[in-house]
């Protein structure tokens, strides 16, 4: 599935660089977030589709990001068509909402969060 081009629409392929985003859509996933990141590294990234900067990030992020799906699930989290969840989640890890926004979870809580400039792929790798 491509994910993006669902989102952004357009005709321009994604190169084999493509992620593997599972979307995060609604406050009731959060109890699922929490079971999978007692086994694996839950990497959630807040996203806002109208934003220069967050765009920056996210395709730097997308760039370099080279860790396999069996040791961290990712998310995407559109905070323009979700605001609630965007919220909520805030609230749900005790972190402060900023845009774009990378959070890790794991045994059920924030373990990191970083945004802008800050947000960096290979930081993953230190949690799993």
């Amino acid at each position: 599935m491509n994910f993006f081009k669902s989102i952004f629409g357009g005709t321009e392929e994604k190169d084999d660089k493509s992620l593997n985003w599972n979307p995060l859509i609604a406050t009731d996933q959060f109890a699922e977030i929490k079971e999978e990141s007692k086994s694996i590294c839950v990497v959630i990234f807040k996203h806002s589709t109208r934003c220069g900067i967050s765009r920056f990030a996210l395709n730097n992020f997308e760039n370099s990001y080279a860790i396999s799906e069996e040791k961290a699930k990712l998310y995407y989290l559109d905070i323009l068509s979700h605001r609630d969840v965007s919220n909520a989640l805030a609230q749900e890890f005790n972190v402060i909402h900023e845009s774009p926004q990378l959070l890790i979870v794991k045994n059920g809580k924030s373990v990191y969060n970083e945004s802008h400039g800050q947000i960096d792929a290979d930081k993953i790798a230190e949690f799993i």
